[in-house]
């Protein structure tokens, strides 16, 4: 199945799963419990969302002035954003997947994922052999003098 086909499926799934779930939980608890739980989510939300925005910010920072590379930082502030996306969505699907993308064992989990399974595609792996060089390349080192 192509990326299109993919989200184009779940555009089509997720509405009726989030429907589904708000009329469950509605009948159990009532209209106006389900609506106070909805905005709270949102709110819950926006608030972690802000704080973990913000320390992985600094974590970014921080790694740039140790003269590291912020992979996980710049992974999970994407991470970041769809999970915010999610749980400012009506609905408590939506509000668990968003969830998920907010704390941050889960998040670093994901971002672990997203690098090793997507990112490093041609990559040299710690502790192996570099690629050999392209025919008609010569490497070596040399040093200026003068």
């Amino acid at each position: 199945m192509n990326p299109v086909q993919l989200v184009f499926l779940v555009f089509l799934i997720v509405p009726f799963i989030e429907i589904y779930l708000l009329l469950q939980i509605g009948g159990i608890v009532g209209v106006f419990p389900t609506i106070l739980l909805v905005v709270s989510t949102a709110i819950i939300g926006a608030s972690l969302l802000r704080h973990q925005g913000l320390a992985t910010l600094l974590r970014f920072q921080g790694n740039l002035q140790r003269g590291e590379i912020p992979a996980y930082e710049m992974v999970e502030g994407p991470i970041l954003l769809v999970g915010g996306a999610l749980l400012l969505t009506p609905g408590f699907f939506t509000d668990v997947i968003g969830f998920a993308c907010l704390i941050p064992a889960a998040r670093r989990k994901i971002a672990q994922y997203l690098i090793e399974k997507h990112l490093i595609q041609a990559g040299v792996v710690p502790g192996q052999q570099r690629p050999k060089a392209e025919p008609g390349v010569i490497e070596g080192e040399y040093i200026k003098r003068g």
